[in-house]
């Protein structure tokens, strides 16, 4: 570790040299490199269906998307909103688009029809890529809807259709994309709770992958075989999974839901190797009896990841007895910087394993100071501070809006996570706190100010603020404290249900608890904390 005090800075740099970031590439040509050597190869398959699509499929139908795309008229910078769950085919669907020119954004296909409909309005989409399934929940919205599978659907455009056409169409209309140009749109919670298109571009998620990929040895191209658990709509699915694991000509068993008995049966037949995974599914892996029908001494699994929600120390210990072969890391990203931000290296590469509970040290090319969250001023190492990153990941900003970007970026290129942290001796880093009020449940992060929202517009409610609870299975649940009209009838099963019909299972609240008044601060902010260790002091 590098550590640079800059007036008045304590800036921290990576152990590890720089790596180059190469130029003039788009992502698409970027991941799809050396290609030629793996054509027959499976880039992705269905650890449920069984159906796969090589490294040919992924080069010939990637770029028979791209001229299809075009000649319906999707221009450089416009949006397509893809509503999926974990298919075979969501790789060829992001590259594709993004080789038109376009820019992908991913969406929970759990989801309710209106919270798509805020994702398609807010991104100003295009167009749609949905499958026969989801169908109905956008067929509202006004936008051309491209179909998966072999169903053809009145009103839709048929996938197969649309990539014969792409075989008949030509390359009149191609605009040269630059690294500059936007290519992915995903929507984040960010630091302050609500929805926001967070801009990358092609640098950006390029930059990224260099930074994360610098340990991979070049035996193990072609090698790795990547668990594809982790929803593709979200940035490290796409990126971390999708794209890295292209990137190195490994393959990604894609599996569209969780359930421990698929899962352990798709980690023994696909002989996966490396499996990111969330901290709910630790416990489940340490602690249900499914897990003892199997003979996990036919596991090739070498190591897990998880980066979603913090890991208790207690289950770390329980994981690593009962899977004594396989390497737990702690891995920490956003959004906001193009996915991974921290890890654990390789030791194989002469490369330290960061310590048990860290999530790993700074990597190439990225800057990391940690600041007092009330004065700014930069803290030296071993002190608990913000942590923020500068880099070439960096987001362009929140899509259409200056303000939160302001607030997220700051003049000299430094984005501010709302996470504490610190950096210890040997270059180690930890979280230990947010400062950001989102709830991680199960992973999946669920914003306080929305489901406030919502409980607002309860003719009943007078006032509410949600919290997060301490839970074994799930990490956190969101819990709502509610100021109810006197005349007000209703009990805690009616305020559960109002929620759960407006948004997806995820955000359900898990609990209420009746209070008659809410904390707030002089300027208004409500005071979580309070609320939170008085229902705890109450158990």
């Amino acid at each position: 570790m590098e550590c640079q005090k800059q007036d008045d800075d304590y800036i921290f740099r990576s152990l590890y040299p720089s790596v180059p970031i190469p130029d003039k590439l788009t992502l698409p040509e970027f991941v799809l490199q050396g290609v030629e050597e793996f054509t027959e190869k499976v880039a992705f398959v269905e650890a449920v269906t069984g159906k796969a699509v090589t490294y040919g499929d992924v080069v010939r139908d990637t770029k028979r998307l791209a001229k299809a795309l075009t000649s319906l008229g999707l221009r450089k910078g416009q949006v397509m909103v893809v509503v999926l769950p974990n298919v075979a085919e969501y790789g060829i669907i992001a590259l594709g688009i993004m080789s038109a020119g376009g820019v992908f954004s991913g969406a929970n296909p759990t989801a309710l029809v209106s919270e798509i409909k805020k994702q398609v309005e807010a991104s100003g989409a295009r167009g749609i890529i949905t499958d026969s399934t989801n169908y109905e929940k956008v067929k509202t919205l006004g936008l051309p809807v491209i179909v998966l599978g072999e169903e053809k659907i009145e009103g839709a455009v048929n996938w197969k259709d649309l990539l014969e056409a792409g075989d008949k169409s030509g390359d009149n209309n191609k605009e040269e994309i630059l690294q500059t140009d936007l290519c992915a749109l995903p929507f984040s919670s960010g630091t302050t709770g609500l929805q926001k298109g967070v801009m990358l571009t092609h640098r950006n998620l390029i930059a990224n992958l260099c930074s994360s990929l610098f340990s991979v040895r070049s035996e193990m191209i072609g090698q790795i075989v990547t668990l594809g658990l982790i929803p593709f709509f979200h940035i490290y699915g796409i990126v971390g999974i999708c794209c890295a694991t292209m990137k190195n000509k490994g393959k990604v068993v894609a599996m569209s839901r969780y359930d421990l008995r698929l899962f352990l049966n798709a980690l023994i037949a696909h002989e996966v190797s490396f499996a990111p995974i969330v901290p709910p599914i630790i416990l489940n892996l340490v602690k249900n009896p499914i897990v003892d029908e199997f003979d996990l001494s036919k596991l090739k699994l070498r190591s897990v990841m998880t980066a979603a929600a913090p890991l208790a120390p207690e289950l770390l210990t329980a994981f690593e007895a009962k899977f004594p072969n396989v390497q737990v890391q702690e891995a920490y990203g956003l959004t906001e910087h193009s996915c991974i931000t921290l890890t654990h290296g390789d030791p194989d590469k002469g490369q330290v394993i960061a310590k048990r509970n860290s999530v790993g040290f700074i990597l190439p090319n990225l800057e990391v100071k940690f600041i007092d969250p009330d004065t700014g001023r930069s803290l030296p190492k071993n002190t608990p501070g913000e942590l923020c990153v500068r880099s070439q990941c960096v987001m362009q900003g929140y899509f259409k809006n200056k303000e939160e970007t302001d607030k997220t970026i700051d003049e000299e290129g430094w984005l501010h996570t709302g996470d504490i942290g610190y950096i210890d001796d040997d270059g180690d880093i930890f979280i230990v706190d947010r400062i950001k009020e989102l709830i991680k449940y199960k992973g999946f992060q669920v914003a306080p100010a929305e489901l406030e929202a919502i409980l607002l517009t309860h003719p009943s409610v007078e006032d509410v603020a949600v919290v997060p609870l301490p839970d074994e299975e799930a990490g956190e649940i969101p819990v709502a404290c509610v100021v109810m009209n006197p005349k007000a009838k209703e009990k805690e099963e009616d305020i559960l249900s109002f929620v759960a019909a407006n948004v997806a299972h995820y955000k359900k609240i898990r609990a209420v608890h009746f209070v008659d008044s809410i904390p707030k601060s002089l300027s208004g902010k409500i005071m979580r904390r309070l609320l939170r260790d008085k229902i705890l002091s109450m158990k």
